[in-house]
């Protein structure tokens, strides 16, 4: 098997299909919200969670069996049904059309797999195994939360707004590249924190 090429795509305003609108499909049309990807559902059923998100005018929501023309001018689909034909059919038809299609659950009708993620903010760190263990990616993801805890989300967008400045600075190209990498360096991290419990230890005492 060839490797997978790791990346982070940006599906704001792309379409995606999501088939099966059960506790499964309902977290993936949940993943999906959060990148604002124009998110279309095919279910006979849905989690009243999914159908609340249609309400809202969040997805586009279609309650009837799926139909090839679902799959038109669409950039991913994702197969959540409980139906195997289905399933295959789906992603048959997605592979003929050129669209990444992922069976949920099926390793092998999957053009991408969904990894584990650790999100801190505009830090995320993604864990595959490839659909071989997702168990596995899950205890590795569970370590990663602990070693990048929750104050790597304020610190990561600061290094964002640290970052543009340095950039427009005056400085050496040279200069520029030492010192954003001491800016990520653990030391500044710590004393991030340091700076931001000082911080919000004073407007307790305020």
């Amino acid at each position: 098997m060839s490797e997978l090429f790791p990346m982070f795509v940006k599906l704001e305003d792309r379409s995606v299909l999501v088939v099966g609108a059960g506790a499964v499909g309902q977290s993936k049309i949940e993943g999906l919200l959060r990148t604002g990807a124009d998110v279309r559902v095919v279910s006979l059923t849905s989690t009243i969670a999914v159908q609340e998100w249609a309400r809202n005018g969040l997805i586009d929501l279609r309650e009837r069996e799926f139909q090839p023309g679902d799959l038109d001018d669409v950039l991913l689909a994702v197969i959540a049904t409980s139906s195997a034909q289905l399933n295959r059919l789906i992603f048959k038809l997605a592979r003929e059309r050129g669209i990444l299609c992922n069976v949920v659950d099926v390793p092998d009708l999957c053009h991408f797999y969904y990894p584990a993620v650790v999100r801190r903010g505009d830090l995320q760190i993604a864990v595959s195994t490839a659909g071989q263990s997702p168990f596995l990616a899950q205890k590795i993801r569970e370590q990663l939360e602990k070693q990048y805890g929750p104050h790597y989300a304020e610190w990561v967008q600061e290094l964002g707004e640290t970052r543009s400045q340095v950039l427009k600075s005056d400085l050496p190209s040279e200069q520029k590249r030492d010192l954003l990498h001491s800016l990520a360096s653990r030391e500044a991290f710590e004393a991030a924190v340091q700076r931001h419990s000082n911080g919000e230890q004073e407007g307790h005492a305020a």
